[in-house]
């Protein structure tokens, strides 16, 4: 799949200057959208308004986001953030009459933030064993009064791949609804939300989705999203805008105006990502990752992820004084994104194996010399 980068790299201005491996926290601004940046603004300010082409845009990346991950557009809301997503589905839930929540103590931090402030519900938190989550943890942690499991599908910190067709199953079977965090995925691991029988999913644009901030995805499977009657919703989310009907579908969960801006970056990005095929994409990542992952043992560095199963799509390397070592790399511009005592390169399908190794022989260096 090396021929991805060579097909696709002049499309990113940034690269001819910068390595880029930081797309688990911001990807590279592709010209396709930066020019979709520059088209909203223009119409501002050369026509003066432009609700109707905004609008329009605001339906062509809900088709785009649909198609990337299996649904149906009418199964998919636009909301400005992952964590207003779950906010939104956790005002949803009182029909069921359950009041259990689970998520993994893998989840991004902003998945507990959202049931610590929800005192209605009973929360527990799945325990990761020695850096993965065995199937047993689920089948042991969600119960028949679980109303809600909550799992990231990648681990923000260390790119740990979850199972997520199995999780499902489990789920179903114990009675609870899954909502599953793909932000660390979207965009590089193909995501069939039909296939694996998820009931909610939601990602944002600014990390593999090749976005900026502003603008989410949330998948409410159809048959679902009738029962559901979130509290956070607004006009966007009602039948027609200005009455008090809920939508038919899942843009019950949308609020308020979007961020047009953000979802004409969106538009071209995933409009970028479905034409060149995320099948593709993360066979691509997942070798030059593979290549990665032996070149830092090589170099004496320590991964801070576990080993076996999917290969991750992010090598991390363990590092005391990671955020030290990202600044260093950073001047020569080297750009990655440490996290506690780790730093995680994250390639896309532009990068290549030589960026890849290029950056482990900087950390190993500037390890050594500590």
């Amino acid at each position: 799949m090396e021929h991805l980068p060579q097909q696709y790299r002049h499309l990113f201005p940034t690269l001819q200057t910068h390595t880029m491996l930081a797309s688990c926290s911001q990807s590279a601004l592709a010209e396709p959208v930066s020019r979709a940046i520059q088209d909203y603004h223009d119409s501002l300010l050369y026509m003066g308004t432009n609700w109707k082409e905004a609008i329009e845009k605001t339906e062509f990346a809900r088709n785009e986001f649909a198609k990337l991950i299996g649904a149906e557009p009418d199964e998919v809301a636009i909301v400005p953030s992952v964590s207003d997503a779950l906010v939104s589905v956790a005002s949803s839930l009182t029909a069921f009459g359950k009041k259990h929540v689970v998520y993994t103590d893998m989840d991004f931090p902003a998945v507990p933030h959202v049931w610590q402030a929800h005192s209605d519900y009973t929360v527990s938190v799945i325990p990761s064993i020695d850096g993965v989550l065995p199937l047993e943890q689920y089948e042991t942690h969600i119960s028949d009064e679980t109303v809600l499991t909550c799992v990231p599908h990648v681990h923000y910190r260390d790119g740990y791949v979850q199972d997520i067709k199995a999780i499902a199953e489990i789920s179903q079977r114990k009675g609870s609804l899954l909502f599953v965090d793909a932000y660390q995925s979207a965009g590089h691991i193909p995501i069939d939300v039909k296939e694996w029988g998820v009931d909610m999913l939601a990602a944002g644009t600014r990390k593999y989705l090749l976005g900026i901030p502003g603008v989410a995805f949330l998948y409410v499977r159809k048959e679902l999203a009738d029962a559901l009657k979130p509290k956070a919703s607004a006009w966007f989310g009602r039948e027609s805008g200005f009455d008090g009907a809920y939508a038919k579908d899942a843009r019950r969960f949308q609020t308020g105006t979007p961020a047009f801006i953000s979802v004409y970056a969106a538009a071209a990005a995933l409009s970028l990502l479905n034409h060149i095929g995320v099948s593709h994409i993360g066979d691509h990542v997942k070798t030059i990752c593979a290549d990665a992952v032996q070149y830092a043992a090589e170099k004496g560095l320590q991964l801070a992820a576990a080993q076996g199963g999917d290969q991750p799509g992010m090598v991390a390397i363990r590092d005391e004084r990671a955020s030290e070592t990202a600044a260093l790399l950073k001047k020569k511009k080297v750009i990655c994104a440490p996290r506690e005592n780790v730093i995680r390169l994250a390639p896309h399908f532009y990068n290549t194996k030589e960026e890849m190794r290029y950056a482990i022989d900087e950390i190993a260096a500037k390890t050594i010399h500590k």
